[in-house]
């Protein structure tokens, strides 16, 4: 069994957008402090919460925002759909390691630039599945050598293309 706990929700993300990226922000090689469009990112984030509890660290998990109600509903906020089942992934994450500290949620991820919301709710299949991808992401993450880099049409605006690609 993998123990959850040390695993973050960006590296879920990850496991979906590319596993070399994933391998590397595991092992500390974090190129995207520079990247303007993580910046772009974190700004539209910064200004489309400005009222809510923002930037809730549970343990690995950074939550955008915790809204509290008649049931707990985290949200996130991406810049683009482009990544989608990455970004709903992370999220069932963040509902999957609420609810093994016995916390019920539900997930909600706005797409402000296409004024599209997407509601997200963990089941049990979803939970088997996460189970299954955290193995993954353990597995890959334990390993000595980078998984050698797959081009795809995001990697133009990826922050490790310098790196994955020269020479």
């Amino acid at each position: 069994m993998v123990d959850e706990m040390y695993i973050r929700g960006v590296e879920v993300n990850y496991y979906f957008v590319c596993k070399t990226k994933l391998w590397l922000f595991s092992h500390n090689v974090n190129l995207e402090r520079e990247s303007d469009i993580v910046k772009l990112g974190k700004l539209v984030h910064k200004e489309f919460y400005q009222r809510e509890r923002k930037d809730v660290q549970i343990g690995p998990i950074a939550i955008d925002v915790v809204r509290k109600g008649n049931e707990l509903e985290i949200q996130e906020v991406k810049k683009a759909k482009s990544m989608e089942k990455a970004d709903i992934f992370q999220m069932l994450y963040y509902l999957f390691y609420l609810s093994n500290l016995g916390i019920s949620a539900k997930g909600r991820i706005t797409y402000p630039k296409s004024k599209e919301v997407v509601n997200v709710e963990l089941d049990e299949e979803k939970s088997k599945d996460l189970e299954k991808i955290l193995r993954e992401i353990d597995e890959l993450k334990r390993k000595k050598e980078m998984p050698k880099p797959v081009r795809k049409k995001h990697c133009r605006k990826c922050a490790y293309f310098e790196f994955c690609f020269s020479g």
